[in-house]
């Protein structure tokens, strides 16, 4: 009996040696007088970027990086953000015991724009966004009208806002405020409407100057203190050199595990090809075990050449792990196999593990239902993605569950 080990997308020659030697020592503890070979395919067929990466862009020499992309970035990803600066940080000199002209009783001038804030949010006597004019238009227009009152409400609701506005004490701080309210509730708004929004840069400044207006601020204020430590933390978190650096190294880092992919929805024949003259090359009986990527090519050599009536010689038993085979098939995105259509006569038994912590690794028995040669088994590695991806080889019952499948398929 003969084990063939198939690795995954992105495996490299340092990686798939011990990768294997990790295989084939668990498989011959349990198959003593088994040939476990392996089938490297990783430098020759795997993905690489044929230009040294020259289709990625950059950032001209000298150019600036895009603070306000940046800082909308963060916005979009927490609305409260700027607040929570003005919340936490305040502003510096508000301390009204220590201002010499500070008038007695006076409250905070913040607390006359949450005053408007809650009225826009549905308090009596506002009418919000719901009449007619230009906010309305641009909310219909922009796809944000469905989530701009959950936006609104959210920041008034805030603990946020409370606390900025009992600290914004002057007019400045109060207008800075205002500003920082309306950028919270465009940001959640245009977060809530998702891939559904459909606003341009200038209409995103004019939704947050119309509520600047109408919380009582004017312009952005100049060097506000909000606005210069969401710049800093901008710059360093998401500016466009750093992007580009990041976007980068993210290219050539994914090239091989994504590339690899890509590479062979394109050109997979090689592959399989190369697949097939190494099952062939040594008699049968033969067990593949293919991981992710390599279970793709299985599936697909298998069943392509049972599907044109010359089986694979001497495969008795397929067993994919953490494969994403079944889901390229529902998907209509499996070489061989469209959406619906049976595994061909032919095609072995097949094993399929997988892990509900992996993602990328699906079931295979319900998209082939009724076919009894098709099993799932589940495996449980405690690990996160994307190590579940990779923690099957140390699993004794991946090996337990491989030795009774051997078993039931006769091939011992």
């Amino acid at each position: 009996m003969r084990f063939l080990f198939v690795h995954g997308t992105g495996v490299r020659r340092e990686r798939h040696d011990a990768l294997f030697a990790l295989v084939r020592e668990r498989l011959g503890e349990r198959f003593p007088g088994a040939e476990v070979d392996s089938c490297f395919w990783g430098e020759r067929f795997g993905a690489g970027l044929s230009a040294g990466g020259r289709s990625v862009p950059g950032t001209p020499e000298g150019a600036d990086g895009d603070e306000e992309a940046a800082e909308w970035g963060l916005l979009l990803a927490d609305p409260l953000c700027e607040l929570r600066v003005l919340a936490e940080a305040g502003w510096a000199g508000e301390d009204r015991e220590d201002d010499p002209f500070a008038m007695p009783g006076l409250r905070p001038a913040g607390e006359g724009v949450l005053e408007l804030l809650h009225r826009l949010a549905g308090a009596p006597g506002a009418d919000g966004a719901d009449g007619p004019g230009e906010l309305r238009n641009l909310l219909d227009g922009t796809g944000l009208a469905a989530g701009f009152r959950p936006a609104l409400e959210a920041a008034a609701g805030s603990a946020e806002a409370a606390r900025a506005g009992a600290r914004a004490t002057a007019e400045p701080q109060a207008r800075e405020l205002a500003t920082a309210l309306a950028r919270a509730v465009t940001a959640g708004a245009l977060a809530g409407a998702g891939a559904d929004a459909d606003c341009t840069a200038a209409e995103r400044d004019r939704l947050v100057e119309l509520l600047t207006t109408r919380l009582g601020g004017g312009a952005r204020v100049p060097g506000a203190r909000a606005a210069a430590v969401l710049g800093r933390l901008a710059l360093r978190v998401t500016t466009q050199p750093v992007l580009n650096a990041w976007r980068g190294s993210l290219t050539a880092g994914a090239t091989p595990a994504l590339g690899d992919i890509l590479r062979y929805q394109a050109r997979g024949a090689g592959l399989r090809a190369y697949l097939r003259e190494r099952i062939t090359a040594r008699p049968g009986p033969t067990v593949l075990i293919g991981h992710s990527l390599g279970g793709i090519a299985l599936v697909d050599l298998l069943a392509l050449a049972a599907a044109d009536g010359g089986p694979v010689p001497g495969v008795e038993l397929l067993v994919t792990v953490g494969s994403q085979a079944p889901y390229l098939y529902e998907l209509g995105a499996l070489t061989a196999l469209a959406p619906g259509s049976r595994l061909p006569y032919g095609f072995p038994r097949w094993l399929n593990v997988y892990d509900r912590q992996d993602v990328l690794s699906y079931l295979a028995a319900p998209v082939f239902p009724g076919d009894p040669r098709v099993t799932d088994h589940e495996i449980s590695s405690r690990q996160p993605f994307p190590a579940s991806h990779s923690a099957y080889w140390k699993q004794q019952s991946l090996y337990e569950r491989i030795e009774r499948a051997v078993t039931e398929a006769g091939t011992v």
